[in-house]
């Protein structure tokens, strides 16, 4: 796996923090320095917590569970969907649905409501309704794409999720605090690093900084997902060989199993002779 480049991450601006009245104390370890009211974040610390970040996204991507990308910045929306859509993995950058980890059978739900206006408008069973019904439905089917189509492979609560601006999006990080689910998050220096499993520190607001840090997560991210794929192929072939070399042995088997079955059986030894009868009293 790639280590990351300090000089992407500068010429990125990851090393921006917010104003410094607006800091969190939780956050000091992270900081440099201050530069005309601004804190300045440590990327050598950044480098190493996005590689460790990455180490962690490799391991769950690698073992076939899901991570949870969750970015609902206008800034920051198009980068998060496109790197997650790049490695299969679900995300929402609309509204954050309240209760989608807590509450998860009720927006599944949703999400099969979904796939079933989708089937009945297929096989023609809204033919016959009317033009304002319709429309309706089809405005309720664009709502829910809208918020839960890239949810919608999601059949199980993920493994983790990575969080842009753990700040804004903290009903998502309470909810997985809550239920114990990792949380990935890149933390500026106004945010409260105390309730993220992995913290990055870096510029969470602009979209090169969000798209350096991605690129090297989701990079470790595929590389797990092509791992994987290789060791099922090894022991599918393992398998495949295993069945063969049993095919092979068994014709062997059988033939020797046939030769003991065949084979006279020794007789048994003759039983011993009754012993002699003792000879009888001499005449008086």
């Amino acid at each position: 796996m790639a280590r990351t480049n300090f000089d992407q991450l500068l010429q990125a601006g990851c090393h921006f923090g917010h104003l410094k009245r607006k800091w969190n104390p939780s956050m000091a370890p992270y900081i440099y320095t201050e530069r005309n009211g601004i804190h300045i974040i440590d990327l050598h610390k950044t480098a190493a917590k996005i590689d460790e970040a990455a180490e962690a996204l490799k391991q769950i991507a690698k073992s076939g569970k899901k991570v949870l990308f969750v970015a609902t910045k206008k800034q920051t929306k198009e980068v998060v969907a496109e790197k997650a859509t790049s490695i299969n993995m679900p995300y929402v950058i609309e509204r954050w649905p309240g209760g989608m980890l807590t509450n998860f059978p009720t927006i599944r739900k949703a999400v099969k409501k979904m796939a079933n206006i989708d089937k009945l408008m297929n096989d023609g069973t809204f033919g016959n309704l009317s033009k304002r019904e319709l429309l309706q439905i089809t405005r309720q089917r664009a709502k829910l794409e809208k918020n839960l189509g890239s949810i919608a492979d999601l059949t199980r609560l993920p493994s983790a999720l990575f969080v842009v601006d753990v700040l804004k999006e903290q009903i998502a990080v309470r909810e997985a605090n809550r239920l114990g689910i990792p949380v990935f998050g890149i933390v500026d220096t106004n945010s409260d690093p105390n309730n993220i499993d992995f913290v990055i520190p870096a510029n969470d607001d602009a979209k090169d900084s969000v798209e350096v840090i991605l690129n090297a997560c989701c990079a470790a991210m595929a590389e797990g997902i092509e791992e994987r794929k290789v060791e099922k192929a090894d022991e599918k072939a393992a398998d495949a060989q295993a069945d063969s070399d049993e095919e092979e042995v068994k014709p062997r088997r059988q033939a020797r199993k046939a030769r003991k079955e065949e084979a006279p059986v020794a007789e048994a030894p003759a039983e011993a002779a009754p012993a002699a009868e003792e000879e009888a009293p001499a005449a008086e």
